[in-house]
Formats: structure tokens, sequence, C-alpha cells
């Protein structure tokens, strides 16, 4: 039997892009899939730390970690179920770096399907791949953030290779809080370009 007669048409237009976006390298398919799961991919890890900007920042990185490893997707399940646990995960690896008072990492998060996404939690004692996870989200950036313009790169490389919060990064540039905050906003949108653009190997 089919699995795919298992799935919503939804759930079977997202094979059918995937399918595009691995075959033909199609960037309106990777637009497509992005576009559908942007905000509810932003809202779950929203919803996880509590901070808008690194919301932003953290569904980026879900969605670039998403598209690098698309060829390793397989249709047993949803692709919904499976980028909101690429999303939780790279989430928790933040939250456990920067020891944030968040909501219960064992709070159970529904997919955009409805489905239930049990996340599963290590010790939460550091192990020695913390700090190789750290070091691989920053060459994944690396490879995009050379593209941009030169006011754009400067601020994400304060952001990210710098770890500079957006007042650090303010005083540092002699700008306003609100005009950093507007740019990052628009160098991580110029990001989601690249992203949908390219598909790079980490």
């Amino acid at each position: 039997m089919d699995k795919k007669r298992k799935f919503s048409k939804k759930a079977l237009r997202d094979f059918e892009l995937i399918d595009a976006a691995i075959e033909f390298n199609d960037q309106s398919a990777f637009a497509e899939l992005m576009a559908n799961y942007k905000n509810s991919i932003y809202f779950t890890i929203l919803k996880m730390i509590k901070d808008p900007d690194d919301a932003e920042d953290l569904t980026i990185e879900a969605f670039s970690k998403a598209f690098n490893k698309l060829d390793k997707f397989k249709k047993d399940y949803t692709f919904s179920t499976w980028l909101f646990r690429i999303a939780t995960n790279n989430t928790i690896d933040f939250i456990r770096k920067k020891k944030l008072k968040t909501t219960s990492l064992n709070t159970t998060f529904k997919d955009d399907s409805g489905k239930n996404i049990d996340i599963d939690v290590k010790d939460q004692d550091k192990t020695p791949g913390e700090e190789a996870i750290h070091k691989q989200k920053i060459m994944l950036v690396r490879k995009f953030v050379s593209q941009l313009p030169d006011k754009y790169e400067n601020l994400i490389k304060y952001r990210y290779f710098e770890e500079l919060s957006y007042n650090e990064i303010a005083e540092k540039t002699k700008s306003p809080l609100g005009t950093i905050k507007a740019q990052l906003f628009r160098a991580r949108e110029l990001l989601f370009e690249i992203l949908k653009d390219k598909k790079s190997q980490i």
C-alpha cells in the first residue's frame, strides 16, 4: 500500500515540493515550503524561549538545517513533523548554551498538522559536543553572510560571531537600538532569500 494515501493534501503537496527542491533545485519549492511553515516554526520557538529576536535567528537556523538535510527526509511521516523536530532540537541546544529560563523542555508541542511532538531532553550537564554544535552553527552562518551587503554582513557578524546583544551592537555602532533591530530584521530576511536559493553542505 502506498504510504502517501495516509497523508493530507497539504502533506502530499509538501512531498511534491521536496521532490522538486531535491531533483531540480527548484527555488520556488524552497520558497513555498518556507512560506508554509515560517510563522508556525517561529511561534513554536518563541513559546520555548520568550525572546522574539532569538526566535527569528533560530527560525533561520531551523530552515537552513532542514534544507541542507532535505535529501535525508523520509516520507514515512509529514515534513512538518520532521521540520518541527529540527527546530525544537536546535532550540534546546540554544537553551542549554544560554541557560535560559524558559518553558519546561518537557512540554509537548503540536506541529502544523496538529500532531503532538514529544521533545526528548538528554542530561542537562554540558557535554563535549555542545561546543562543536555551537561552532557548526557559526560555520553555517558564515556560508551565507559573505553574500550580504557590507552593512548587513557586519551586523550579522556582531550578532552571530561575536554574540553581542542588540544593545551592545547599538553601542558598538553608535546607532539607535530601533535602527539596529530593523536592520537585523532586514538582514535575516536577506538570509532567508539566500537559503531558498542555495543548498549548502555543512
